[in-house]
This record gives C-alpha cells, structure tokens and sequence, in this order.
C-alpha cells in the first residue's frame, strides 16, 4: 500500500526557516515525481516543488530562490524552506505522480497524498 507521510510544520517567525518532510512507503522514487503542494484557506491548492525520478527540479515562482527540494536515498523527500514569508502560511501536502502514465505538471496527475502538515508564519 502506498502512503506518504509529512512532518516537520510548525510555528515560525517571519525570516525563519523549517524544513518539511515527506516519508514515502510502498512505491520507490522510480518512476514516481514526488511534489510538494500548499493550500492556504479560502484558496485553491497550489504547486510548489517537485522532484522527478532522474532527480531534476522544478519550483514555484513565488518560492524560487528560498526552498529546495531534495531526496535521500531511501525514502524521504524534504522540503527546506528558508526567508518565511506570512504568505507562506498554508497546509503543505506532498503527493505522488506516476511518470509512466502523466506528465506530472498538473496536480490532477497526482494520485497519492498525504494528509499535510500545517505551516504557520507569523509577521
């Protein structure tokens, strides 16, 4: 059974730093792009990294320059996310997309999400 699991939200101050992580089991990265999404309440869920199975990136324009995506050799994808922003503030979910099948731009062509985790940004 594939699950992806995120950790790592909290409350932080603006200018600070936290780094998210996304635990995946039951699917290798593979053939799999892992990203990361965000949804602030009152607006629709957006994209804000990803991670192909070769290993390139991709980022948001709204986050460029300040977090990265990375993955270890196993099975955790994280998210460092550096220079907070209040606008930041959103449930942070990853999700899996399977190569193979989709181009895995679209949040549509992710199957598999995990339950979030909560960022708080404060002023």
């Amino acid at each position: 059974q594939v699950e992806l699991a995120e950790s790592g939200g909290g409350l932080v101050p603006a200018g600070g730093s936290l780094t998210l992580s996304c635990r995946v089991s039951g699917v290798t990265f593979r053939g799999n792009t892992i990203a990361w999404y965000r949804q602030a309440p009152g607006e629709e869920r957006s994209s804000v990294a990803r991670i192909r199975a070769n290993g390139r990136t991709a980022y948001a324009d709204s986050i460029a320059g300040r977090f990265i995506i990375s993955r270890d050799i196993g099975t955790t994808v994280s998210l460092q996310m550096n220079n907070l922003k209040p606008e930041d503030t959103a449930m942070y979910y990853c999700a899996a997309c399977r190569e193979q099948q989709w181009a895995c731009t679209d949040q549509k062509e992710y199957d598999i999400w995990g339950q979030g985790t909560q960022v708080t940004v404060s002023a």
